[in-house]
């Protein structure tokens, strides 16, 4: 039985939505918002997720953005949901990765019909895959774990403690790592001492491999978080699958174009937006790709220099806007840790 997540925050229509693929045979899982369907995509890996665009907290492209990073939810069929007809916001919708979109309202009929056509792509996708794996002489793996052997059993597990250095700008790549559990922040220095947080990456990334195909030594720095545990494959292996696979250097050259795009979102924000939008843009990115707290109040566990570093503001700043915004009640801040009190508002602050 196949496995749809439906993400939608409005109770009648996820209702609605669910009562259609349940008669239809369809396993249904249920989230109400972005935050909670993006915890649920990670831990139960649906077939197929159905999202709607504007949520409170995290909209539907900041969820499809979230998933794309990580390896075991990058390729799950997508399809928005949208109030919209305007071509503008389809187009969107689509250069976003969605594999389809349905405008609200719509009939059954219509949802399953989407529904069929992206099973039925992604089984067009997979045959192909096979017919081009059989005809090689190679197997066809279930994933890009599979395809690196990223399995506990074929590579070993290591561990790393809290401010452990797992590479330095100027050193010669030997691995790509791929990270099990942990925060990682890649950050680069500048010539006169300031730090600048490029990317916090966590469990289903992998790092290093950009310095490792352009063959050039590290341009950057990845130190350890929080205490975690890592594979690596080593650098003479990556790039034989590299050149013998071409499932790996699609899925890496698709991980390139994706951290493009998402370093030009970055240097944007940093450009033009005010100090506000900033710190509300990356409370909200760490709450997705971190989630922690209990209940509706999500929280971010990061000290307040990695912030400020992350959000590429001085930390006395940073923590003035916090200040500010724990007295509007869009945050609280308690043992140590910043809970997000008003998801909604600091949304419509971001954007």
């Amino acid at each position: 039985m196949k496995k749809i997540l439906i993400i939608e925050d409005e109770p009648e229509v996820r209702e609605n939505i669910a009562e259609i693929l349940a008669l239809s045979n369809y396993e249904v899982l249920k989230a109400e918002d972005g935050l909670v369907g993006v915890e649920l995509a990670l831990a139960a890996t649906p077939d197929l997720i159905i999202c709607d665009i504007a949520m409170p907290g995290l909209d539907g492209y900041e969820v499809l953005y979230s998933l794309h990073r990580h390896a075991r939810t990058s390729g799950i069929p997508f399809i928005f949901l949208t109030a919209s007809t305007e071509k503008e916001q389809v187009r969107k919708a689509m250069t976003a990765g969605a594999d389809d979109y349905i405008s609200k309202p719509f009939e059954g009929i219509e949802l399953l019909r989407a529904v069929e056509s992206c099973f039925k792509k992604r089984q067009l996708r997979h045959a192909a895959v096979a017919q081009k794996s059989s005809s090689s002489g190679e197997l066809q793996p279930a994933s890009i774990m599979e395809l690196l052997r990223l399995q506990p059993d074929q590579r070993d597990i290591h561990f790393f403690h809290k401010k452990q250095m797992i590479y330095q700008e100027g050193q010669r790549p030997t691995a790509i790592y791929y990270v099990l559990t942990g925060k990682i922040k890649i950050y680069r220095i500048h010539p006169d001492g300031k730090e600048f947080i490029t990317n916090i990456a966590g469990g289903g990334e992998f790092l290093g491999y950009t310095a490792l195909l352009q063959d050039v030594n590290y341009q950057d720095n990845a130190q350890v978080l929080d205490e975690g545990a890592l594979m690596h494959v080593p650098r003479q292996e990556f790039l034989q699958f590299m050149l013998t696979d071409s499932r790996v250097s699609q899925y890496f050259i698709d991980l390139l174009a994706r951290n493009v795009k998402a370093q030009e979102h970055s240097l944007i924000n940093l450009a033009y937006n005010s100090l506000r939008k900033r710190v509300a843009n990356g409370l909200l990115q760490l709450v997705a790709k971190f989630p922690e707290g209990e209940g509706s109040d999500p929280s971010v566990g990061i000290s307040r220099d990695n912030l400020s570093h992350f959000i590429g503001s001085a930390t006395e700043s940073l923590t003035r806007t916090l200040s500010d915004f724990r007295n509007e009640r869009l945050i609280d801040i308690r043992d140590g840790k910043i809970f997000l009190l008003n998801r909604e508002r600091l949304s419509n602050l971001a954007n």
